[in-house]
């Protein structure tokens, strides 16, 4: 009885913990005792800022992309540039496109007036990302984000142009970009499913417009509704001038997170060249059937999705003694 109950506590243990590199953990819950109220309120906050402007949903899912696939999930994209130190939102995928910086800045003073020092920044992205999702429009898929990050003391301006996929990638270029952050190819077509909402400017999708004449092999009526698309972001997109209109990753159902995405590039109608390759550039199908199940069961698009958030979440976080807590996000504690 008392090896069961032993096996028991380990089990709960392994259950609540997940490894990370060395011997330090992220933990469900991390901030039950420290901080009781900061998921709550990280939580009420996100849902406040949709009220305002539903497509912050989109920009916040996007910060915490942009932070883990750079230096890794610490919060770097946050620090403002300090003398020595460029920021990584002047970098070129990043620069007048990253936005809901705000609304990062509006959680965390709320946590250190109620938990000085105790919530990370890097934490608070990756439960505003989550919630984000969960919140918006006919809401997304949860999931459980384990938490005990620690913030970064640099930022890596050279990192944020290296490392962030460009909208004209190609599948290769996305794979070997994806597999650098230790995320495979079924995270990165679970992941790419986040241009299920958002926009893009007219600079992201000009040359998926103007590119020479692609064959689509979907029959007839699905190459005509395909080339319809493409004089409807012509109109837009002029082949010059209008850098900064918008257009909407998923014109079907902009507002909504739901697997529309995936319908959208099995008719080469995604936005940008990087969506429409992982059909037009898979040689093996491998990628291509992986669509069809998304685009056919959105409960199987949503549990991926979740897993691989979580996967990505893990991103070279930093815990226990490395980097800090800041009590600014725009700024190391110094």
């Amino acid at each position: 009885m008392e090896r069961l109950g032993l096996l028991l506590i380990l089990i709960t243990i392994l259950f609540n913990t997940q490894t990370l590199s060395g011997n330090e953990l992220l933990i469900h819950d991390y901030y039950k005792e420290k901080c009781p109220l900061a998921e709550e309120i990280v939580r009420h906050n996100v849902g406040v800022a949709l009220l305002k402007d539903p497509r912050l949903a989109a920009s916040l899912l996007r910060l915490h992309f942009h932070d883990c696939f750079v230096l890794g999930c610490d919060a770097s994209v946050l620090l403002d540039s300090v003398e020595g130190m460029p920021s990584e939102k002047q970098a070129g995928p990043n620069l007048n496109s990253l936005r809901g910086f705000e609304v990062i800045d509006k959680i965390k003073y709320l946590l250190e007036e109620e938990c000085p020092y105790t919530v990370s920044c890097a934490d608070i992205l990756a439960m505003v990302a989550r919630d984000a999702v969960e919140l918006v429009l006919r809401g997304g898929p949860r999931w459980e984000v384990w938490l005990g990050r620690k913030d970064s003391l640099e930022s890596s301006f050279s990192g944020a142009n290296l490392f962030i996929p460009a909208p004209n990638s190609s599948l290769e270029t996305l794979i070997n970009n994806f597999k650098q952050q230790g995320l495979d190819i079924e995270d990165l077509v679970a992941l790419s499913g986040s241009h299920t909402i958002g926009r893009a400017r007219c600079t992201s999708f000009r040359q998926r417009i103007y590119e020479p004449k692609q064959e689509y092999h979907y029959g007839y009526d699905r190459y005509k509704r395909y080339t319809n698309f493409r004089r409807i972001l012509g109109s837009i997109c002029p082949v010059t001038g209008r850098d900064n209109k918008f257009a909407p990753l998923d014109f079907q159902t902009p507002k909504r997170f739901d697997n529309h995405y995936f319908i959208n590039i099995l008719e080469g109608k995604g936005l940008l060249g990087s969506d429409n390759v992982l059909i037009s550039q898979d040689l093996d199908g491998k990628i291509t059937e992986q669509v069809w199940a998304y685009a056919s069961n959105e409960k199987l698009f949503f549990a991926s999705f979740a897993k691989s958030m979580m996967k990505m979440g893990n991103i070279n976080v930093l815990t226990g003694n490395e980097g800090e807590i800041r009590r600014n996000c725009r700024f190391v504690n110094a």
